[in-house]
């Protein structure tokens, strides 16, 4: 793994870190001296790398307003769904032209109410794997169960008028093991009712880019971010790897 490979280049006395075997070595101080961009070989030693764990590489990245946010765990994302299960789901809003709707009360102390919207193509229900779904008031285990048989879960809260999307601090949608989570500068949330558009389509395809657009939502990206200290005797030289 990385980390090991890591933790093996510290450890040999000098590593190459870049090739271009037509250039001739270049020290770190005539580097920093320069002006970028240039194209360089150098020979160095790795002292220091961060973050320490890879999982902590990590992020989300917006590349509209170029930002950065750490990926929520899942704790984080409990919170947000028991803040939501607060509203109780709105009767009135269920079993629309475009989605059938089945609500029921948890057997335990909190007797929580459940509502589960399947979206509807033609005005049948696709097959479960085809299908996208939305609930009111689950837990995060709940969720994860759906994810398993469905192919998109939007979790979603009760207004007076229309199901809206919940805190986008937590993931707009899941699919599979994948949350995919809306920047909170960029987005301007829309109704849910802007996904009948979708249903409406020949071949729903719930596609996350498509569900994102739709429901007015800046989709952030997976990004993997490090950074490494190079030093040679002459400087030390800070490298940034970036990529999707």
């Amino acid at each position: 793994d990385l980390e090991s490979h890591l933790q093996r280049c510290q450890q040999l006395s000098v590593t190459v870190l870049t090739d271009h075997q037509d250039l001739n070595n270049t020290e770190l101080k005539t580097i920093l001296n320069s002006t970028a961009p240039q194209q360089y070989r150098i020979r160095a030693k790795l002292r220091t790398y961060k973050p320490q764990k890879l999982y902590q590489s990590i992020k989300l990245h917006c590349s509209k307003c170029n930002s950065l946010r750490e990926v929520p765990d899942g704790d984080d994302f409990d919170l947000i769904l028991q803040g939501s299960a607060v509203t109780s789901p709105n009767p009135e809003l269920h079993n629309t032209s475009w989605y059938d709707s089945v609500m029921w009360t948890t057997q335990d102390q909190k007797q929580r109410k459940i509502a589960i919207h399947f979206v509807k193509h033609d005005e049948m229900l696709q097959q479960p794997e085809d299908t996208l779904l939305m609930i009111e008031g689950g837990t995060v285990k709940e969720v994860w169960k759906l994810t398993k048989r469905f192919k998109c879960v939007i979790p979603v809260r009760s207004t007076e008028d229309d199901l809206e999307l919940v805190d986008l601090s937590a993931p707009f949608l899941l699919q599979g093991n994948i949350k995919y989570y809306g920047c909170k500068h960029c987005s301007t949330p829309k109704p849910i009712k802007s996904l009948s558009s979708i249903a409406a389509e020949q071949r729903p395809s719930w596609e996350p880019t498509e569900i994102a657009q739709v429901l007015g939502i800046e989709l952030l990206q997976y990004v993997f971010i490090m950074k490494f200290t190079l030093v040679d005797g002459t400087g030390a030289l800070n490298a940034y790897l970036f990529d999707y």
